[in-house]
C-alpha cells in the first residue's frame, strides 16, 4: 500500500470509526471464540471502550490479549489491553475523549467511574481489511 493509499484508508477508518460506534470483539475463552458487540471509539490506530476489569472479556484478554474485531466493511486483528481505572491520570485525555464520544448513554447509570474496576480497553491494530466505495484496502498498522 502506497503513502496515499494509506491516508486514504486512515481517513476512512476515522470518518466511520472516530466516534461512537459498535463493532463485533473476538477473544478466545480457552480455545473456544467468544464474541460481542461494544461500543468503541477510533484513534490513531486503536480502538477504546470504557467496561468492566472483571468482565469475561477482560479475563480473557489477560488470558490472551490476541483480539479481533469487525464492523462496517472491516475486519482486524490487534492486542487488548487494559489501561487502567478510567479516571487514572494517565487516561485523563482519553476518557475525556471518550466521555464525549459517548455523551449520549454514558452517564445514565451504566458507567460508574466510582468503581475502580471501571477501565479502559485498548484495542491497538496490528492488520485490517476495510472496504470503501468499492476500493480494499489491506493495513498494516505497524507502520503508523
Amino acid at each position: 500500500m502506497d503513502k496515499s493509499e494509506f491516508t486514504k484508508a486512515l481517513e476512512v477508518m476515522i470518518e466511520r470509526f472516530g466516534h461512537d460506534t459498535l463493532v463485533s470483539l473476538a477473544t478466545l475463552d480457552g480455545n473456544k471464540p467468544a464474541v460481542r458487540i461494544v461500543n468503541s471509539c477510533y484513534e490513531n490506530g486503536a480502538f477504546y471502550t470504557v467496561t468492566y476489569a472483571l468482565s469475561n472479556k477482560m479475563k480473557q484478554i489477560e488470558a490472551n490479549s490476541t483480539i479481533a474485531i469487525c464492523g462496517e466493511w472491516f475486519t482486524a486483528h490487534g492486542v487488548g489491553e487494559n489501561m487502567g481505572h478510567v479516571c487514572n491520570e494517565a487516561n485523563t485525555e482519553i476518557a475525556a475523549k471518550l466521555r464525549k464520544a459517548f455523551s449520549e448513554w454514558y452517564y445514565n447509570g451504566h458507567i460508574d467511574e466510582s468503581d475502580p474496576n471501571t477501565v479502559i480497553l485498548r484495542i491497538r491494530l496490528t492488520d485490517a481489511v476495510l472496504f470503501s466505495h468499492g476500493t480494499r484496502y489491506d493495513i498494516d498498522f505497524n507502520s503508523i
